[in-house]
């Protein structure tokens, strides 16, 4: 009987230690196709903020999954690492903001399974308006898309308050 008594707490203890103890807490999942770690079919993108350089940087690299041209990635898929990349800098003034245009450029074909990196930044806030930039860009740092973006700020708990799990 000790034995499972011990056993019992220690799992419980275990569970306490094991993040932010939060097992009466339902948090929100992450299914964003981009950056949502509970997405299964998802990118997974994941970002850093560089002070230095004042952008929001994503290293990463495209699988076959991603083909539109051989041995290239499908426009679709660039447009949307770019536009994920873009509503990162939004985090920047702590606003949620959503796509409102896009406007991107192809330069040079997007490698699948090489090392690429995507950055963006902040060009210009006006009211609710943010205008923000994206580059994907080379090991040998050529850009290879280019976007700009136009993200208008909303409150969240009003357009997605019915989404939300409780």
């Amino acid at each position: 009987m000790a034995a499972k008594k011990s056993k019992a707490a220690h799992s419980e203890a275990e569970r306490a230690d094991s993040g932010h103890n939060t097992r009466y807490l339902q948090l929100q999942k992450n299914h964003c196709f981009g950056c949502g770690t509970s997405n299964p079919d998802g990118m997974k993108l994941r970002f850093i903020y560089d002070e230095e350089r004042q952008c929001f940087v994503c290293r990463f690299r495209l699988a076959k999954r991603y083909t539109g041209p051989p041995g290239h990635c499908h426009g679709g898929i660039i447009a949307t690492i770019l536009d994920e990349a873009m509503g990162k800098v939004n985090k920047l003034r702590n606003v949620v903001a959503l796509t409102s245009e896009i406007t991107v450029k192809y330069q040079k074909p997007v490698p699948l399974k090489q090392p690429l990196r995507v950055e963006s930044r902040e060009v210009s806030v006006e009211g609710r308006k943010h205008i923000n930039m994206a580059e994907i860009l080379n090991e040998k740092d050529e850009v290879l898309a280019r976007s700009q973006g136009v993200f208008i700020a909303i409150d969240p708990k009003r357009m997605f308050a019915r989404f939300v799990e409780r």
